[in-house]
């Protein structure tokens, strides 16, 4: 079972002279459920190489015991300071595709030509594609096979604008993730901020926020469990 972790590769917070990436969380949680249930994992970003990490998600206060894992794991750093060009990828080598979010996706992998085929060529043959946070924002330009938007009429979960205000970068973003799902027509559901909300239609598969990204991997998991029975 081979799986593909897409990461950003951006690292501006708009124009405020801080810096943004991938949340570790995200990343560090689905990474231990995906290797626990066999899967052999494989990371990419746009640029390759290492992905920026967002400072924010490295603090006392955003570790976890995944991420304290992930951090002193010198397999999983390895992978980290290698990831492949995500144009490189060809999507018939991987089984499944899980996103972790961050703020980053929102200005690169949301507008990524080689992202959107990823996904759109994942989910048409048949294989699960998982999205957490702010990751389902990245579906934003995908399209079904009429050439529909992805997610129009579809059950879909991501980071809620209430969240986003309580991180105070509204105005920061290029899009909010909830407005954005709504406006491609997605059946927009979400649970308590900052707790676990995950929500699956089929093949696929989205997570609320940071701490969505365990179950958003289970579900995943699940989801593959079925296709090999």
């Amino acid at each position: 079972m081979n799986v593909l972790v897409v990461l950003t590769s951006h690292d501006e917070l708009g124009t405020t002279g801080r810096k943004t990436g991938f949340w570790l969380e995200e990343l560090a949680a689905p990474y231990y459920r995906l290797r626990e249930a066999g899967a052999t994992i494989t990371l990419a970003s746009p640029r390759g190489g290492r992905p920026p990490l967002d400072p924010k998600s490295n603090e006392p206060g955003s570790q976890t015991d995944d991420t304290r894992r992930f951090e002193a794991d010198p397999q999983a750093q390895a992978a980290l300071a290698s990831t492949v060009v995500l144009g490189t990828v060809d999507p018939a080598d991987y089984d499944a595709v899980f996103y972790p979010g961050g703020h980053g996706p929102l200005w690169d992998l949301a507008e990524d030509a080689d992202s959107i085929r990823l996904i759109e060529t994942t989910l048409r043959s048949g294989k699960p594609v998982a999205l957490v946070c702010h990751a389902p924002g990245v579906l934003r330009h995908v399209t079904d096979e009429d050439g529909k938007p992805l997610v129009q009429g579809r059950p879909v979960t991501g980071f809620t604008n209430s969240e986003e205000a309580g991180v105070g970068l509204t105005d920061i973003v290029p899009f909010l993730v909830e407005d954005e799902l709504k406006a491609k027509g997605g059946v927009y559901s979400k649970g308590a901020d900052w707790g676990s909300y995950v929500v699956r239609d089929g093949l696929l598969i989205t997570g609320q926020n940071p701490a969505s990204s365990a179950e958003a991997a289970d579900v995943l998991v699940a989801a593959l469990g079925e296709r090999a029975a």
